[in-house]
């Protein structure tokens, strides 16, 4: 019996060394991974830094290209094509500053291209100009929008100027419009 409790002893000391060993080797897993972890948290944040800074670059760029467009035809395909694809018309907030600085060019450079370019004598007649025809298609093709939602969506500040620049595209009034299209239905 003294045998069997001098065998137990020994197994117990040896297991007693086991865990302080697996303790050690513990405390140095946990270190070793907060310090993989404070890395992967400097990698994410570099790796969100070098994104912005991209994105600044690539922007920079752009705008540096564009400023370089001399070519009117050049410049009011990117217009076109940028408006077409992005919408930004259709917030009331867009004026020929925000246009300006999408394209990257100055907004005197704006002004001479519209003056020589289209039959729009300036910007902002171009932007109502779109409002105005989407203002219209909606009319047709939302017949159950008020006259307040189709101004919001296309992007006029107020009702009053949508009544006012459909009424001096067409001659006549959004609700008259209205009327004559589903009229003809």
């Amino acid at each position: 019996m003294e045998e069997d409790i001098k065998k137990y002893q020994e197994e117990i000391a040896i297991l007693r060394k086991e865990v302080e060993r697996l303790k050690n080797e513990l405390i140095r897993m946990v270190s070793r991974n907060l310090d993989l972890s404070e890395r992967m948290e400097c990698d994410v944040d570099l790796r969100r830094r070098t994104e912005v800074a991209r994105e600044i670059m690539e922007g920079f760029v752009e705008r540096q290209r564009n400023a370089d467009l001399q070519d009117d035809g050049q410049l009011m395909a990117l217009i076109e094509m940028r408006l077409e694809k992005e919408r930004p018309h259709l917030r009331p907030d867009f004026d020929v500053r925000a246009l300006a600085e999408m394209l990257g060019v100055s907004m005197k450079r704006l002004y001479q291209l519209f003056r020589k370019q289209t039959i729009h004598r300036t910007p902002e007649a171009f932007i109502d100009n779109l409002r105005t025809l989407t203002a219209l298609r909606l009319l047709r093709e939302k017949p159950n929008y008020t006259i307040a939602v189709i101004a919001e969506e296309a992007g006029f500040s107020n009702v009053r100027t949508l009544q006012r620049r459909i009424q001096d595209a067409i001659g006549m009034s959004p609700v008259e419009y209205r009327l004559m299209i589903t009229r003809d239905l």
